[in-house]
């Protein structure tokens, strides 16, 4: 690891304005993921290394790369319909909004969001790490248990699509079928690692693994073909003003934070299992209030819309922020980006200094992306009528 003192702050900015570059464009295009760019970085790292850049500034790059896609990933959930896997459970919220004229404003209320979350991230680093840090252990005996737990209230919580008139039983039928999807989910990953022994590539490029193929499947070209079956239609845009509660802002950034930050110890528990978690706190206004906040013709609630996309933009990219955290406490990585910084920066120690830098880089990157996402996000309906969106599918696949 680089000294603290020894840093060149030069190379710094340039490596986190390389990685915040990259997020900006992973972020804006659809089936581009923030690992694409993670693994590629990691099989450069060598190269790059030869010619004068520490592994330290390549993880930079990483981080920032993870922080700002957090920020931008919102932008094709809402205006294309080609949501990343983090940010699906926001494109209902997000394009009603749209189709009320008000995607702008939701673009600022996710940007208000994952810069709120920074923040609380910043405040409760420390109290976090050190209970998991006295902790960890004790969760890692009972972690079994405590998931086995996370899926039987996710399963429980499941309600569906909301059908005026239906019965008591409706939502049991939604949650046979969050059920009957959990468990092909685990019989895809049994089916998958158990029969690895099959891949044979025609040109071998290494060690054959079956999660690309497996990943690009279920996040990547599934989405695009999706989005080619459908055609986007902005409506007019109202404007671009937050119409929210302060009180609603508030707990929208409090309740995504502290998910997204809960979360990032655990295996196998990514953001978007922390969005479903974070959307249990966010209640519907009784019908008298309804004229206060506006409704929609389903009968959803403005209000409650808008503070969704608060909360799960806070859980995206405080996830982002504490996976992190959890690899320098508890040496685990929980995305695949930290899994790339671990095996780049392995055998290091991620001291005081390291983690210095690495949270100002996180707060420099967030600071541009904050900006960045609503500069897009005011100006991104007035193109999409000169993009060729299916060609750009096309081309991603």
């Amino acid at each position: 690891m680089i000294p603290f003192g020894e840093v060149s702050f030069s190379v710094f900015l340039l490596s986190v304005l390389a990685g915040y570059s990259l997020g900006v464009f992973s972020g804006l295009v659809p089936g581009i993921h923030t690992n694409n760019f993670a693994l590629i970085l990691l099989a450069l790292s060598p190269l790059l290394s030869e010619n004068g850049i520490p592994v330290f500034y390549v993880a930079v790059i990483i981080l920032s790369n993870s922080v700002a896609h957090s920020f931008h990933d919102i932008i094709p959930a809402i205006f294309l319909g080609a949501p990343s896997d983090d940010m699906a459970l926001a494109v209902l919220p997000g394009h009603t909004l749209l189709l009320e004229g008000r995607g702008a404003e939701a673009i600022r209320l996710s940007a208000l969001g994952s810069a709120g979350s920074v923040a609380f991230a910043a405040l409760i680093a420390l109290p976090l790490s050190m209970l998991f840090k006295t902790g960890y252990e004790i969760i890692q005996s009972y972690i079994a248990w405590i998931l086995m737990f996370l899926v039987v209230i996710m399963i429980l919580t499941e309600k569906g699509e909301y059908v005026q008139g239906q019965g008591s039983l409706a939502r049991w039928k939604f949650r046979f079928y969050a059920a009957v999807v959990f468990f092909l989910s685990g019989f895809l990953g049994l089916l998958a690692f158990n029969t690895e022994y099959l891949m044979e590539p025609i040109v071998s490029l290494g060690e054959p693994s079956v999660l690309l193929p497996l990943l690009s499947g279920l996040f990547g070209s599934s989405q695009l073909i999706i989005s080619l079956m459908s055609s986007p239609m902005i409506p007019p845009q109202l404007g671009y003003r937050i119409e929210l509660e302060r009180k609603r802002i508030f707990r929208g950034i409090f309740v995504g934070g502290l998910s997204g930050s809960l979360v990032a110890w655990l295996p196998g528990i990514s953001s978007s299992v922390a969005t479903v978690f974070a959307r249990l706190f966010i209640r519907q206004k009784p019908e008298e209030e309804w004229e206060k906040y506006g409704k929609y013709d389903d009968g959803t609630l403005l209000a409650p819309a808008k503070e969704f996309i608060v909360s799960v933009s806070g859980v995206n990219t405080c996830n982002a922020i504490f996976a992190l955290v959890a690899l320098a406490v508890i040496g685990k990585s929980r995305n695949g980006a930290m899994v790339v910084v671990d095996d780049l920066l392995g055998g290091f120690e991620l001291d005081a200094s390291a983690m210095t830098l690495f949270l100002c880089a996180v707060s420099l990157t967030a600071i541009l992306s904050y900006f960045s996402t609503i500069y897009i996000g005011d100006r991104v309906h007035n193109r999409l009528s000169d993009m060729n969106y299916p060609l750009l599918c096309y081309a991603v696949i």
